[in-house]
C-alpha cells in the first residue's frame, strides 16, 4: 500500500510540492480504500492488526522527525480523527457523483484546481482491489499505475 500510495503522478496532480502531510494525506485514502475493499474478506482480528500497525508505524515516523511525545499525541489523534472522517464517504465512493468525489477529496487536499485526474485515480484503485485477492498485498511489490 505504501508503494502504491507513492506514485509521483498522483503527487503531480495536486501539488507541487512533496511533503510529509501530503504523503500522509494519499497513503489515507489508500488504506481506507483498502480497508473498505477487504474488511469482509479477513477477520476482524487481521484487519485491526493491519490498522494498528500502520498507524504505529506513523507515529514512529512522526518521532523521527523530531516531534515531542505530546505534539505526538496530539497529532496522532487528528490523523486518526481524520482518517475515520475519510472512511464515511469511501464507504459510499462507487455510488457518489464524481463532483461529489472532487468536493471530498478537496476536503483533505490543499489544492485549488480541478481534482478530476485524482477522481478518476481513485475509480481506478477501486476496480484494481476489487480484482486482486487480499494475499497479492502480503507478498511484495505491487504495480498500480494510472
Amino acid at each position: 500500500m505504501v508503494n502504491i500510495s507513492r506514485n509521483k503522478k498522483i503527487f503531480n496532480i495536486f501539488t507541487r510540492k512533496d511533503t510529509f502531510s501530503d504523503r500522509l494525506t494519499i497513503l489515507l485514502f489508500h488504506l481506507g480504500f483498502f480497508i473498505k475493499q477487504y474488511k469482509n474478506q479477513i477477520s476482524k482480528k487481521d484487519m485491526q492488526s493491519i490498522y494498528d500497525y500502520i498507524f504505529r508505524q506513523l507515529e514512529l515516523s512522526i518521532r523521527e522527525i523530531g516531534y515531542g511525545d505530546a505534539s505526538i499525541n496530539k497529532k496522532m489523534k487528528n490523523y486518526i480523527n481524520v482518517f475515520h472522517s475519510m472512511l464515511e464517504k469511501i464507504e459510499n465512493w462507487e455510488v457518489i457523483a464524481n463532483e461529489e468525489k472532487e468536493e471530498f477529496l478537496k476536503s483533505y487536499i490543499n489544492f485549488e484546481g480541478n481534482l478530476n485526474d485524482l477522481t478518476i485515480y481513485f475509480n481506478k484503485y477501486c476496480t484494481f482491489l476489487t480484482k486482486k485477492p487480499f494475499n497479492l498485498f502480503t507478498k511484495g511489490v505491487i504495480n498500480f499505475e494510472l
